[in-house]
């Protein structure tokens, strides 16, 4: 089961030098602008709140544009990512932006082995979960991090959206992809990334597990938290099916024919009950 690591790790540690350099990642916009946020951050900040002087951690942070957003929004942050080029990229931008961010490679799963003290803010972005085999798991990592009254913030492309057939050329909307999780993972084999970037990739295999929406609610109940949110939206922060999308402001994209059948995102927030 290990085996899934060392292959995506390698997918990851090759493109994080391209993601930096591309202008999708608005690197620039963060070294030159003290008030810049990501359009992930921005898309959920009425959701977010007020998070001042909270303590958080950010995991499977990538390059951390998502984690200096946090930490220009008054939290105290940390980053954990698995892939040690992401975590360098990561380092510089956060010192380009003038962000202190503490930044740790990890397995997400072994997060409370490498991680000190317990966090108010538990954050994971899009494209997160399904790289991990065991939603589970990864709901009994998140609960073990949370200090008591603290909170899991989660934006994530919506299960139904990682279902779809992406070959279709037809126009209908079809699900073919697992949507429920899998023991064996879904094996890929992609040249390119999902940002605009002329790299010629060598690595290009990954593999990924899908999450049901209720896999997920369940899991994060059952590790003992309590559910606070749960919004599903219309709008994924990528052309998700290009030429079937268009841009609806902000970064985010949405079908073009009938938006309301498709959940394409959701943002789920849970917390973990005071002692």
């Amino acid at each position: 089961m290990t085996e899934y690591l060392d292959i995506n790790r390698a997918n990851w540690d090759e493109r994080a030098p391209a993601h930096a350099a591309s202008p999708d990642y608005h690197v620039e916009d963060f070294a030159t602008d003290p008030a810049y946020l990501s359009e992930v951050v921005r898309f959920d900040r009425p959701r977010l709140g007020d998070i001042t002087g909270l303590r958080g951690v950010h995991l499977q942070c990538h390059i951390g544009t998502d984690t200096v957003s946090l930490s220009r929004l008054g939290a105290t942050m940390t980053g954990l990512d698995f892939s040690g080029a992401s975590l360098d990229q990561a380092r510089t931008i956060a010192e380009r932006a003038g962000a202190k961010i503490r930044y740790v490679r990890s397995d997400v799963y072994a997060a409370r082995d490498v991680l000190d003290g317990e966090f108010d803010l538990v954050y994971t972005g899009v494209g997160a979960l399904g790289w991990l085999p065991d939603i589970r798991r990864w709901a009994q990592t998140v609960a073990s991090l949370l200090a008591p009254g603290g909170r899991l913030f989660i934006r994530e492309g919506h299960p139904v959206l990682w279902s779809l057939d992406y070959d279709r050329t037809d126009g209908v909307i079809a699900l073919a992809e697992p949507y429920f999780e899998q023991a064996e993972p879904q094996i890929y084999d992609e040249p390119g990334t999902y940002v605009a970037s002329d790299h010629q990739f060598q690595h290009t295999t990954t593999h990924e597990w899908n999450h049901g929406l209720g896999e997920i609610v369940t899991a994060v109940l059952d590790a003992g938290l309590t559910l606070t949110g749960l919004d599903e939206h219309q709008s994924v922060p990528w052309e998700a099916l290009p030429g079937r999308m268009h841009p609806v402001g902000g970064g985010e994209w949405q079908l073009i024919e009938k938006p309301e059948r498709l959940p394409h995102t959701y943002t789920l927030q849970a917390r973990r009950l005071e002692n």
